[in-house]
């Protein structure tokens, strides 16, 4: 069987995006919404959780228990992604007071780590968020 990411879908409008650029590095990923984990599928070999058009204070949000997969999988965050594992290990996420929405560059990462390696300082990117993790 072949190797595989994990994309936990809570609801984001670019999660397909990621799927593709994920494909397009000639890794294969599969999408399963934020509450259908695969459990027992031993090809996985990570995961990532997608943004959401949720805060994760907002009664509505899509939450769900990672207590089997943490530890057991390495785990990326992507916006809500990002925020909702924060925000369960005891950290804060905080209304960043204006939402940022739209073209921006990238401008201040670490470039050491491994996930930026190959990105270019002033990469063209696309936000959509109304909180940050403080």
């Amino acid at each position: 069987m072949q190797e595989k990411i994990i994309i936990l879908d809570f609801g984001s409008q670019t999660t397909q995006l990621i799927g593709r650029r994920i494909r397009e590095l000639e890794i294969y990923c599969e999408i399963a919404p934020y509450n259908k984990f695969p459990h027992g599928d031993k090809n996985i070999k990570g995961v990532i959780l997608s943004g959401s058009p949720f805060s994760v204070y907002d009664a509505n949000a899509f939450k769900t228990d990672l207590s089997n997969i943490r530890g057991k999988y390495p785990i990326l965050g992507i916006c809500y992604g990002a925020q909702f594992t924060a925000y369960i290990d005891g950290g804060k996420v905080e209304s960043a007071g204006t939402r940022e929405y739209g073209r921006a560059r990238l401008v201040s990462f670490c470039k050491e780590n491994i996930l930026f390696k190959s990105i270019k300082e002033n990469t063209q990117i696309w936000m959509s968020h109304g909180d940050t993790i403080t």
